[in-house]
Protein backbone atom coordinates (compact mmCIF):
# COMPACT_ATOMS: atom_id res chain seq x y z
CA UNK A 1 0.00 0.00 0.00
CA UNK A 2 1.44 3.38 -1.12
CA UNK A 3 0.72 6.04 1.65
CA UNK A 4 1.89 8.66 -0.36
CA UNK A 5 0.12 10.71 -3.54
CA UNK A 6 1.41 9.90 -6.77
CA UNK A 7 2.78 12.71 -9.12
CA UNK A 8 -0.93 12.59 -10.91
CA UNK A 9 -2.77 12.39 -7.75
CA UNK A 10 -0.83 15.05 -6.70
CA UNK A 11 -1.65 17.05 -9.65
CA UNK A 12 -5.34 16.30 -9.53
CA UNK A 13 -5.13 17.60 -5.42
CA UNK A 14 -3.25 20.92 -6.59
CA UNK A 15 -5.93 21.80 -10.24
CA UNK A 16 -8.74 20.95 -7.25
CA UNK A 17 -7.06 23.58 -4.86
CA UNK A 18 -6.98 26.11 -7.44
CA UNK A 19 -9.68 25.57 -9.16
CA UNK A 20 -11.83 26.00 -6.03
CA UNK A 21 -9.56 29.05 -4.76
CA UNK A 22 -10.43 30.73 -7.73
CA UNK A 23 -14.83 30.04 -7.86
CA UNK A 24 -15.42 29.34 -4.43
CA UNK A 25 -14.50 32.56 -2.66
CA UNK A 26 -16.44 34.04 0.26
CA UNK A 27 -18.80 35.52 -1.82
CA UNK A 28 -19.54 32.83 -4.56
CA UNK A 29 -20.40 30.73 -1.40
CA UNK A 30 -22.86 33.31 -0.29
CA UNK A 31 -24.56 33.92 -3.50
CA UNK A 32 -24.97 29.94 -4.06
CA UNK A 33 -26.65 28.61 -0.50
CA UNK A 34 -29.09 31.74 -0.65
CA UNK A 35 -30.47 29.79 -3.50
CA UNK A 36 -32.99 27.26 -3.95
CA UNK A 37 -31.04 24.39 -5.33
CA UNK A 38 -28.02 25.27 -3.10
CA UNK A 39 -25.12 25.32 -5.58
CA UNK A 40 -24.25 27.16 -9.25
CA UNK A 41 -25.65 25.63 -11.93
CA UNK A 42 -23.02 27.39 -14.21
CA UNK A 43 -20.35 26.48 -11.78
CA UNK A 44 -21.16 22.81 -11.46
CA UNK A 45 -20.88 22.51 -15.63
CA UNK A 46 -17.69 23.65 -15.29
CA UNK A 47 -16.23 21.60 -12.78
CA UNK A 48 -17.33 18.71 -14.90
CA UNK A 49 -16.63 19.98 -18.77
CA UNK A 50 -12.98 21.52 -17.65
CA UNK A 51 -11.95 19.45 -15.07
CA UNK A 52 -14.04 16.23 -15.06
CA UNK A 53 -14.24 15.82 -11.25
CA UNK A 54 -17.74 14.30 -12.19
CA UNK A 55 -15.92 11.37 -13.70
CA UNK A 56 -13.55 10.90 -11.14
CA UNK A 57 -14.66 7.09 -10.20
CA UNK A 58 -16.98 6.43 -13.15
CA UNK A 59 -15.38 3.64 -15.84
CA UNK A 60 -13.85 4.65 -18.63
CA UNK A 61 -16.27 2.84 -20.69
CA UNK A 62 -19.08 5.05 -19.46
CA UNK A 63 -16.45 8.39 -20.21
CA UNK A 64 -15.14 8.51 -16.89
CA UNK A 65 -11.57 8.66 -16.00
CA UNK A 66 -11.55 5.42 -13.91
CA UNK A 67 -9.93 6.23 -10.74
CA UNK A 68 -10.31 5.36 -7.53
CA UNK A 69 -11.00 6.90 -4.11
CA UNK A 70 -7.26 8.08 -3.04
CA UNK A 71 -8.28 10.17 -6.04
CA UNK A 72 -12.15 10.70 -5.00
CA UNK A 73 -10.56 12.07 -1.44
CA UNK A 74 -7.59 14.58 -2.31
CA UNK A 75 -10.96 16.31 -4.33
CA UNK A 76 -13.31 16.11 -1.45
CA UNK A 77 -10.45 17.50 1.24
CA UNK A 78 -10.32 20.63 -1.07
CA UNK A 79 -13.97 20.71 -1.40
CA UNK A 80 -13.77 21.07 2.36
CA UNK A 81 -11.46 23.70 2.29
CA UNK A 82 -13.26 26.04 0.38
CA UNK A 83 -16.83 24.70 1.42
CA UNK A 84 -17.93 24.23 -2.03
CA UNK A 85 -21.52 24.04 -2.74
CA UNK A 86 -22.40 21.67 -5.34
CA UNK A 87 -23.85 18.12 -6.23
CA UNK A 88 -20.41 16.59 -5.94
CA UNK A 89 -21.07 14.63 -2.50
CA UNK A 90 -24.59 13.28 -3.60
CA UNK A 91 -23.77 12.33 -7.04
CA UNK A 92 -20.20 10.93 -6.20
CA UNK A 93 -20.01 10.22 -3.69
CA UNK A 94 -23.17 8.26 -2.73
CA UNK A 95 -24.75 7.42 -6.13
CA UNK A 96 -22.56 6.53 -8.41
CA UNK A 97 -21.06 4.23 -5.85
CA UNK A 98 -24.31 2.68 -5.59
CA UNK A 99 -25.02 2.01 -8.77
CA UNK A 100 -21.40 0.56 -9.54
CA UNK A 101 -21.86 -1.37 -6.76
CA UNK A 102 -25.93 -2.91 -6.94
CA UNK A 103 -26.56 -2.67 -10.92
CA UNK A 104 -25.99 -4.70 -13.60
CA UNK A 105 -23.52 -3.45 -16.34
CA UNK A 106 -26.55 -2.96 -18.91
CA UNK A 107 -28.15 -0.74 -16.09
CA UNK A 108 -25.68 1.19 -14.88
CA UNK A 109 -24.28 2.19 -18.53
CA UNK A 110 -26.93 5.09 -19.26
CA UNK A 111 -27.82 6.59 -16.00
CA UNK A 112 -23.52 7.26 -15.93
CA UNK A 113 -23.46 8.44 -19.55
CA UNK A 114 -26.29 11.25 -17.96
CA UNK A 115 -24.28 11.95 -15.15
CA UNK A 116 -21.11 12.26 -17.19
CA UNK A 117 -23.39 14.65 -19.08
CA UNK A 118 -23.47 16.88 -16.27
CA UNK A 119 -27.11 15.53 -14.98
CA UNK A 120 -26.96 15.03 -10.95
CA UNK A 121 -28.27 12.37 -8.76
CA UNK A 122 -28.55 10.83 -5.58
CA UNK A 123 -29.13 8.04 -3.16
CA UNK A 124 -31.90 8.37 -0.47
CA UNK A 125 -32.37 5.93 2.07
CA UNK A 126 -33.20 7.71 5.56
CA UNK A 127 -36.37 6.64 7.18
CA UNK A 128 -35.38 7.24 10.72
CA UNK A 129 -31.99 8.95 12.40
CA UNK A 130 -29.86 6.04 12.59
CA UNK A 131 -26.59 5.28 10.26
CA UNK A 132 -26.99 1.84 7.97
CA UNK A 133 -29.26 -0.01 5.73
CA UNK A 134 -31.44 -0.77 8.96
CA UNK A 135 -32.74 2.87 8.75
CA UNK A 136 -34.73 1.91 5.37
CA UNK A 137 -38.04 1.92 5.91
CA UNK A 138 -39.66 2.89 3.00
CA UNK A 139 -41.54 -0.19 1.36
CA UNK A 140 -42.02 -1.95 -2.13
CA UNK A 141 -44.00 -4.43 -2.94
CA UNK A 142 -44.10 -6.47 -6.13
CA UNK A 143 -47.42 -5.83 -8.83
CA UNK A 144 -48.21 -7.99 -12.16
CA UNK A 145 -46.44 -4.39 -13.81
CA UNK A 146 -43.40 -4.28 -11.67
CA UNK A 147 -43.14 -2.47 -8.31
CA UNK A 148 -44.56 -0.19 -6.19
CA UNK A 149 -42.79 2.20 -3.62
CA UNK A 150 -44.31 3.78 -0.79
CA UNK A 151 -42.36 5.88 2.53
CA UNK A 152 -40.74 8.40 3.48
CA UNK A 153 -37.03 9.65 2.87
CA UNK A 154 -35.37 12.45 5.31
CA UNK A 155 -32.18 14.53 5.44
CA UNK A 156 -30.93 13.38 1.62
CA UNK A 157 -28.50 15.48 0.42
CA UNK A 158 -29.46 17.74 -2.71
CA UNK A 159 -32.70 15.82 -2.96
CA UNK A 160 -34.68 18.57 -4.37
CA UNK A 161 -32.93 19.16 -6.81
CA UNK A 162 -30.88 15.78 -7.95
CA UNK A 163 -32.21 14.71 -11.83
CA UNK A 164 -32.25 11.12 -10.83
CA UNK A 165 -32.82 9.43 -7.34
CA UNK A 166 -31.77 6.44 -6.52
CA UNK A 167 -34.23 5.15 -3.73
CA UNK A 168 -33.75 2.05 -0.76
CA UNK A 169 -36.58 0.12 -0.04
CA UNK A 170 -37.46 -2.89 1.60
CA UNK A 171 -40.19 -5.70 1.18
CA UNK A 172 -43.10 -5.68 3.91
CA UNK A 173 -42.13 -7.69 7.27
CA UNK A 174 -37.76 -7.51 6.97
CA UNK A 175 -35.59 -5.89 8.86
CA UNK A 176 -31.94 -4.73 9.48
CA UNK A 177 -30.11 -5.46 6.17
CA UNK A 178 -32.40 -8.36 5.05
CA UNK A 179 -35.00 -7.95 1.96
CA UNK A 180 -33.50 -4.32 0.47
CA UNK A 181 -33.37 -3.56 -3.14
CA UNK A 182 -32.83 -0.14 -4.60
CA UNK A 183 -34.45 1.56 -7.43
CA UNK A 184 -33.12 3.83 -10.15
CA UNK A 185 -35.94 5.96 -10.79
CA UNK A 186 -36.06 9.86 -12.71
CA UNK A 187 -36.79 12.59 -10.21
CA UNK A 188 -40.31 13.70 -12.21
CA UNK A 189 -41.47 10.49 -11.99
CA UNK A 190 -45.43 10.74 -10.70
CA UNK A 191 -45.84 9.59 -7.57
CA UNK A 192 -42.37 11.16 -6.40
CA UNK A 193 -43.03 14.64 -3.71
CA UNK A 194 -39.69 16.55 -2.92
CA UNK A 195 -39.22 19.27 -0.66
CA UNK A 196 -36.12 21.25 0.48
CA UNK A 197 -35.78 21.30 3.96
CA UNK A 198 -33.71 24.32 4.95
CA UNK A 199 -31.18 23.33 8.02
CA UNK A 200 -28.52 24.45 10.41
CA UNK A 201 -25.61 24.41 7.62
CA UNK A 202 -27.14 26.76 4.49
CA UNK A 203 -24.03 25.65 2.35
CA UNK A 204 -24.88 22.07 2.04
CA UNK A 205 -29.13 21.38 1.24
CA UNK A 206 -31.08 18.58 2.07
CA UNK A 207 -34.54 16.85 0.95
CA UNK A 208 -37.63 15.26 2.37
CA UNK A 209 -38.91 12.76 0.00
CA UNK A 210 -42.04 11.24 -0.51
CA UNK A 211 -43.04 7.79 -2.18
CA UNK A 212 -47.05 7.72 -2.83
CA UNK A 213 -47.67 4.54 -4.38
CA UNK A 214 -44.83 5.31 -7.15
CA UNK A 215 -45.34 2.49 -9.98
CA UNK A 216 -42.01 1.51 -11.18
CA UNK A 217 -41.75 -1.42 -14.12
CA UNK A 218 -39.19 -4.22 -13.50
CA UNK A 219 -36.29 -2.73 -15.16
CA UNK A 220 -36.01 -0.18 -11.91
CA UNK A 221 -34.97 -2.63 -9.45
CA UNK A 222 -31.06 -2.62 -9.43
CA UNK A 223 -29.46 -6.15 -9.51
CA UNK A 224 -31.44 -9.00 -7.18
CA UNK A 225 -34.28 -8.23 -5.75
CA UNK A 226 -34.29 -8.25 -2.13
CA UNK A 227 -30.23 -8.82 -1.53
CA UNK A 228 -29.07 -4.67 -1.55
CA UNK A 229 -28.41 -4.38 1.85
CA UNK A 230 -24.93 -5.36 2.84
CA UNK A 231 -24.07 -3.12 -0.50
CA UNK A 232 -26.04 -0.27 1.10
CA UNK A 233 -23.46 -0.51 3.57
CA UNK A 234 -20.50 -0.72 1.77
CA UNK A 235 -21.81 2.27 -0.09
CA UNK A 236 -22.44 4.16 3.05
CA UNK A 237 -18.98 3.23 4.33
CA UNK A 238 -17.28 4.68 1.05
CA UNK A 239 -19.53 7.68 1.26
CA UNK A 240 -18.11 8.40 5.19
CA UNK A 241 -14.44 8.72 4.43
CA UNK A 242 -14.76 11.09 1.59
CA UNK A 243 -17.10 13.20 4.08
CA UNK A 244 -14.48 12.29 6.39
CA UNK A 245 -11.99 13.82 4.08
CA UNK A 246 -13.84 17.00 3.48
CA UNK A 247 -14.06 17.91 6.96
CA UNK A 248 -10.29 16.91 7.13
CA UNK A 249 -10.21 20.15 4.87
CA UNK A 250 -12.51 22.67 6.54
CA UNK A 251 -10.30 21.85 9.98
CA UNK A 252 -7.30 22.58 7.84
CA UNK A 253 -9.07 25.88 6.86
CA UNK A 254 -10.11 27.22 10.00
CA UNK A 255 -7.22 26.48 11.43
CA UNK A 256 -5.19 28.27 8.64
CA UNK A 257 -8.07 31.15 9.11
CA UNK A 258 -7.37 31.30 12.83
CA UNK A 259 -3.49 31.61 12.32
CA UNK A 260 -3.89 34.14 10.06
CA UNK A 261 -6.33 36.60 11.80
CA UNK A 262 -4.21 36.03 15.06
CA UNK A 263 -1.13 37.03 13.08
CA UNK A 264 -2.87 40.72 12.21
CA UNK A 265 -4.56 41.70 15.16
CA UNK A 266 -2.83 43.52 17.52
CA UNK A 267 -3.44 44.08 21.51
CA UNK A 268 -0.84 45.93 23.77
CA UNK A 269 1.30 46.88 20.76
CA UNK A 270 1.83 42.91 19.43
CA UNK A 271 0.25 40.41 17.30
CA UNK A 272 -1.75 38.45 19.72
CA UNK A 273 -0.77 35.44 18.14
CA UNK A 274 2.62 36.10 19.80
CA UNK A 275 1.15 35.32 22.93
CA UNK A 276 1.47 31.94 24.64
CA UNK A 277 -1.96 31.04 25.25
CA UNK A 278 -2.85 31.76 21.84
CA UNK A 279 0.21 29.82 20.49
CA UNK A 280 -0.93 26.43 22.35
CA UNK A 281 -4.18 26.93 20.22
CA UNK A 282 -2.87 27.06 17.24
CA UNK A 283 -0.62 24.14 18.32
CA UNK A 284 -3.60 21.44 19.67
CA UNK A 285 -5.46 22.97 16.19
CA UNK A 286 -2.69 21.77 14.01
CA UNK A 287 -2.18 18.57 16.40
CA UNK A 288 -5.83 17.39 15.42
CA UNK A 289 -5.62 18.22 11.87
CA UNK A 290 -2.46 16.24 10.97
CA UNK A 291 -3.87 13.34 13.12
CA UNK A 292 -7.09 13.51 10.96
CA UNK A 293 -5.19 13.75 7.84
CA UNK A 294 -3.59 10.46 9.24
CA UNK A 295 -6.56 8.47 9.66
CA UNK A 296 -8.48 9.96 6.55
CA UNK A 297 -5.52 9.01 4.33
CA UNK A 298 -5.54 5.48 5.74
CA UNK A 299 -9.33 4.90 5.18
CA UNK A 300 -8.79 6.60 1.90
CA UNK A 301 -6.43 3.92 0.84
CA UNK A 302 -8.52 1.46 2.07
CA UNK A 303 -11.54 2.38 0.40
CA UNK A 304 -9.26 2.55 -2.84
CA UNK A 305 -8.90 -1.26 -1.98
CA UNK A 306 -12.37 -2.30 -1.33
CA UNK A 307 -13.40 0.04 -4.70
CA UNK A 308 -11.22 -2.20 -6.31
CA UNK A 309 -11.36 -5.26 -4.81
CA UNK A 310 -8.06 -5.42 -2.83
CA UNK A 311 -6.80 -7.95 -0.21
CA UNK A 312 -7.44 -5.24 2.29
CA UNK A 313 -11.28 -4.75 1.75
CA UNK A 314 -12.23 -6.52 4.88
CA UNK A 315 -11.17 -3.33 6.78
CA UNK A 316 -13.28 -0.60 5.32
CA UNK A 317 -16.04 -0.49 7.95
CA UNK A 318 -13.80 0.17 10.41
CA UNK A 319 -11.05 2.33 8.43
CA UNK A 320 -14.16 4.25 7.56
CA UNK A 321 -15.53 4.29 11.48
CA UNK A 322 -11.88 5.54 12.69
CA UNK A 323 -11.98 8.55 10.07
CA UNK A 324 -15.04 9.86 10.43
CA UNK A 325 -15.25 9.45 14.29
CA UNK A 326 -11.92 11.90 14.49
CA UNK A 327 -12.34 13.98 11.78
CA UNK A 328 -16.13 15.12 13.21
CA UNK A 329 -14.47 15.78 16.44
CA UNK A 330 -11.55 17.48 14.64
CA UNK A 331 -13.62 20.00 12.28
CA UNK A 332 -16.11 21.13 15.55
CA UNK A 333 -13.49 21.61 17.57
CA UNK A 334 -11.08 23.47 15.09
CA UNK A 335 -14.31 25.57 13.82
CA UNK A 336 -15.17 26.64 17.79
CA UNK A 337 -11.60 27.39 18.60
CA UNK A 338 -11.24 29.64 15.18
CA UNK A 339 -14.45 30.83 16.42
CA UNK A 340 -12.79 32.26 19.71
CA UNK A 341 -9.60 33.15 18.43
CA UNK A 342 -11.59 36.04 16.40
CA UNK A 343 -12.76 37.42 19.31
CA UNK A 344 -15.90 39.40 19.09
CA UNK A 345 -16.08 39.13 14.87
CA UNK A 346 -15.92 35.75 15.31
CA UNK A 347 -19.18 34.86 15.21
CA UNK A 348 -20.30 37.75 13.10
CA UNK A 349 -21.94 37.18 9.37
CA UNK A 350 -19.36 38.93 8.04
CA UNK A 351 -16.68 36.53 8.86
CA UNK A 352 -17.10 33.02 7.62
CA UNK A 353 -15.73 31.06 10.55
CA UNK A 354 -19.74 30.72 11.63
CA UNK A 355 -20.61 29.36 7.85
CA UNK A 356 -17.44 26.73 8.91
CA UNK A 357 -18.94 25.92 12.67
CA UNK A 358 -22.73 25.24 11.28
CA UNK A 359 -21.21 22.76 8.56
CA UNK A 360 -18.63 21.01 11.25
CA UNK A 361 -21.76 20.48 13.48
CA UNK A 362 -24.28 19.38 10.28
CA UNK A 363 -21.71 16.81 9.15
CA UNK A 364 -20.56 15.31 12.23
CA UNK A 365 -24.29 13.85 12.56
CA UNK A 366 -24.37 13.35 9.05
CA UNK A 367 -24.14 9.33 8.01
CA UNK A 368 -23.95 8.60 11.86
CA UNK A 369 -21.75 10.95 14.50
CA UNK A 370 -18.19 10.32 16.45
CA UNK A 371 -20.15 8.30 18.95
CA UNK A 372 -22.21 5.86 16.94
CA UNK A 373 -18.57 5.16 15.15
CA UNK A 374 -16.68 4.08 18.24
CA UNK A 375 -19.13 1.99 18.93
CA UNK A 376 -19.25 0.07 15.59
CA UNK A 377 -15.18 0.21 15.79
CA UNK A 378 -15.97 -1.62 19.52
CA UNK A 379 -18.55 -4.05 17.68
CA UNK A 380 -15.96 -4.60 15.20
CA UNK A 381 -12.68 -5.27 17.28
CA UNK A 382 -14.37 -6.89 19.98
CA UNK A 383 -16.97 -9.49 18.61
CA UNK A 384 -15.99 -9.54 15.15
CA UNK A 385 -19.49 -6.94 14.20
CA UNK A 386 -21.49 -9.74 14.87
CA UNK A 387 -23.90 -7.34 17.02
CA UNK A 388 -23.59 -4.32 13.73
Amino acid sequence: MQFRFTDEQQMIRDTAAGFFADHSASAAVREAMATETGYDPQLWQQLCQDLCLHGITIPEAAGGLGLGYVELVAVMEQMGRYLVCSPFFATLCQAVPALQRTATAAQAQPWLERIMKGQTATLAWIGREQPGAGAVSAEYERTDAGYRLSGDYFFVVDGHSADLLLLAARRPGTRGRDGISLFAVEAAAAGVERHWTPTLDQTRHLARIRLDHLRLDTSACLGTEGVAGPVLDEVLQLATVALAAEQMGGAQQVQDTAVAYTGERQQFGRPIASFQAIKHKAADMMLRTEVARSACYYAACIADEAWHGGALAGELAEAAAIAKSYCSETFFRNAAESLQLHGGVGFTWEYDVHLYLKRAKASSLMLGGANEHRETLAALLLDGGDTL
